[in-house]
């Protein structure tokens, strides 16, 4: 009987990775088509065609190796052995078997829920029954975080979170004041053309993979560690991160960081010259790991908070000081910032106890040190509210950014007065954009209980306590500057009924701060005691940065006021555009202060506002019907709301989605009180509800902002 011929050894022809199916499955199709992208704790589906023989389970054994990092390894998770079959050893990874149709077999493929997120390399060994074994390279693909799987740490159960907090490419930051939220509109782009792949030369540019890139690769399954990582890469004051931040009024060699509209040009600009971008503030640093975070598919929202604490010293007490007109004098140590800006992640948190996993606080704006570095956070936002300071990370220097007690000292004659010590003025409306919605949300009541309320004070006296403690025993605030000793201050006895002035002041605006037009406000005083009253009010006003930086004053006035028993009274006051034009921060913050004194009283009173200029809006008008691959007409009407000319102008449109890149318009010129138009004509490209964000500046203004929402049909 003959002998039959040797089964020849299996010979891989092509490799299909379904890249558009499996893309659309695991929710990156918005990143792209043509590549491989998909997440974690999901499987995915391959089709390997042979070029010989169809595949025979009896016969042919088939090994996949999935490799991420430069020097992959098994005992830490960065390299995966795991057969067709079945498990290969200990690997979770695993591969099943779907169907085989002649030359083709179809595989599903599954990477474990806590494996490290990056870029991988693919391998298949196949072993044919007495054949050699066969290695081939079947090609790259990018697995990232998913908070659809129920086993992954970042898993939000909520499909409107998800969609809003990391499908959504578009959003608004709170900016202005307490008593003026501006929204400000931001196209965080994080499915822009090559963001993911910006977003992964950041992880690899950090200090953690420069000094040991086979651990840092390794522990990229933790959303934890990957927040702190970004959050430092964010801003350059430890590395060659994307941005430079600057909060003085020389941006000469840079961008003014109110003119940025969106994170695409930064990071684009950032990997193109492999520099950090110039300049960026605190909103800016939010964005930006906005995208970066959203991108790597954990949950991220950006959150502003008005009167934002900023304590170096680590004793929750923010101290502020005025000079005897009411000017506000620069201190080096704390400040209230007039809002600042960070992120909240999703993650669960299992370096800490049970109880505390939800949204973390991640600042990037370089502010402090943490652990050496310049980051800040995760903070445990449930941890904040509940005073539980000693958690990691920097969950005391959150604490004191929504919470702390604010002092206000009067500096005269080289001493120190306490005016007053104000328990709720530091972290107001705690602001996000709200779910399928272009409202604001205000989250407050997640930071803090209610402002004057028992648990309130509790949770204060708590975290005080904590941090007193861990001084103490040397564990807090490590990396901070060294707690400089309090100023001497004498001890004042107690005030006495006669001592109190009794006299109620406030500062109201009497029309709407449009820039460019004078500012008119009254000081409204009222006597809430039965004896006369003869008051000298000092008045002065000053730029302020958002930082709370003050800039030098440019108005004073000083008002005398007599009061009857129970009288009210106003003083007007007016500051033309002439006087504060040329003292104006690109902030557009004006502090204005009312320092009050009574002859027969010892006390005395501040009262101050904080004013934010306003500009009218950009409009942006859609001229017909939105569709992909079809040309569209957008018409954008701006205006120079300044009774003096402006040059230099430039509009900025962007939108992703809509524009394949940031649109730059130079208009020159603009007239006194001038409105012009402009149409664009673009091709948009993808389907869905996007948005247009516009800016334009000139060399008296930096950020007079517009948007409008769209949605863009996919067929007529």
């Amino acid at each position: 009987m003959a002998q039959g011929c040797p089964i020849a050894g299996l010979e891989l022809s092509v490799t299909d990775f379904q890249s558009s199916q499996n893309n659309m499955w695991h929710h990156t199709e918005e990143i792209s088509f043509d590549h491989l992208i998909v997440r974690r704790g999901q499987a995915f589906n391959i089709t390997l065609y042979f070029r010989n023989r169809a595949f025979e389970p009896d016969l042919d054994k088939i090994i996949f190796v999935a490799e991420t990092g430069p020097m992959p390894d098994q005992a830490k998770g960065t390299r995966a052995v795991f057969s067709l079959a079945g498990r290969h050893g200990p690997s979770p990874w695993t591969a099943s078997l779907e169907t085989i149709r002649d030359s083709r077999l179809e595989v599903s493929l599954y990477a474990p829920p806590t494996a490290p997120v990056g870029r991988y390399l693919l391998k298949v060994h196949i072993d044919s029954f007495r054949g050699s074994v066969t290695a081939y390279q079947l090609g790259e693909f990018i697995l990232l975080f998913n908070p659809w799987c129920s086993g992954d740490t970042v898993f939000l159960d909520s499909e409107p979170q998800r969609q809003e907090y990391v499908m959504n490419d578009y959003g608004f930051i709170y900016q202005g004041n307490k008593n003026w939220i501006r929204p400000c509109p931001w196209n965080y782009g994080q499915f822009e053309d090559n963001i993911v792949n910006i977003c992964l030369e950041l992880l690899d540019k950090s200090l953690n993979f420069q000094i040991d890139p086979a651990t840092d690769c390794a522990l990229r399954g933790s959303p934890v560690y990957i927040s702190r990582v970004v959050c430092a890469m964010i801003n350059s004051n430890d590395d060659k991160g994307v941005l430079n931040g600057n909060w003085s009024e020389n941006f000469s060699d840079g961008t003014n960081p109110a003119e940025w509209t969106g994170s695409v040009a930064i990071l684009k600009q950032w990997h193109s010259t492999g520099q950090p971008v110039r300049y960026g503030q605190c909103w800016v640093f939010a964005a930006i790991m906005c995208t970066v975070m959203r991108c790597l598919g954990i949950p991220t929202r950006v959150i502003t908070n008005f009167d934002s604490g900023h304590d170096t010293d680590g004793n929750l007490i923010i101290d502020e000081y005025y000079d005897h007109t009411g000017r506000i004098l620069e201190n080096k140590k704390d400040t209230v910032w007039n809002f600042h800006v960070w992120n909240e992640c999703w993650m669960a948190r299992l370096d800490l106890p049970p109880g505390y996993a939800g949204w973390q606080v991640l600042d990037s704006t370089p502010q402090e040190r943490s652990n050496g570095m310049f980051c800040c956070g995760p903070a445990s936002v449930r941890a904040i509210k509940q005073g539980e300071v000693d958690l990691n990370y920097d969950t005391a220097f959150v604490f004191s950014m929504v919470n702390a007690d604010c002092v206000s000292w009067l500096i005269l004659g080289g001493k120190e007065q306490r005016l007053h010590r104000d328990t709720n003025s530091v972290g107001n409306f705690i602001s996000t954009k709200s779910i399928r919605s272009d409202e604001r949300d205000d989250i407050t009541e997640s930071y803090k209980y209610e402002e004057g309320s028992p648990q309130e004070r509790q949770v204060f006296q708590k975290a005080l306590q904590k941090l007193k403690m861990g001084k103490s025993q040397g564990h807090y605030q490590a990396d901070s500057k060294p707690s400089s000793p309090m100023p001497r201050r004498l001890n004042s006895p107690p005030l006495r009924t006669c001592d109190i002035i009794q006299v109620s002041l406030e500062l109201q605006l009497l029309d709407l701060p449009n820039m460019g037009q004078d500012i008119k406000f009254v000081l409204l005083a009222i006597n809430m005691s039965r004896e006369l009253k003869d008051l000298k009010v000092n008045l002065s006003a000053q730029s302020l940065l958002h930082n709370g930086s003050p800039l030098p004053p440019f108005w004073q006035d000083t008002a005398f006021i007599n009061l009857v028993p129970k009288e009210a009274k106003t003083h007007r006051c007016q500051i033309s555009y002439s006087q504060y034009s040329q003292h104006l921060s690109t902030d557009k913050l004006i502090r204005v202060s009312a320092l009050v004194e009574e002859k027969s009283c010892p006390e005395k009173i501040l009262v101050n506002k904080i004013i934010t200029l306003v500009y009218p809006a950009i409009i942006i008008n859609v001229l017909g019907a939105a569709i992909v691959n079809q040309p569209l007409s957008i018409q954008v009407i701006f205006s120079n709301p300044l009774s003096e000319q402006v040059a230099d102008c430039v509009l900025t449109v962007e939108g992703s989605g809509l524009f394949k890149k940031q649109q730059r318009v130079f208009i020159g010129v603009l007239k006194p009180q001038h409105r012009a138009s402009i149409t664009l004509k673009t091709v948009p490209f993808k389907s869905g509800q996007r948005q247009i964000q516009a800016n334009l500046r000139s060399n008296k203004f930096k950020d007079i902002k517009g948007y409008k929402d769209i949605n863009v049909d996919l067929y007529v």
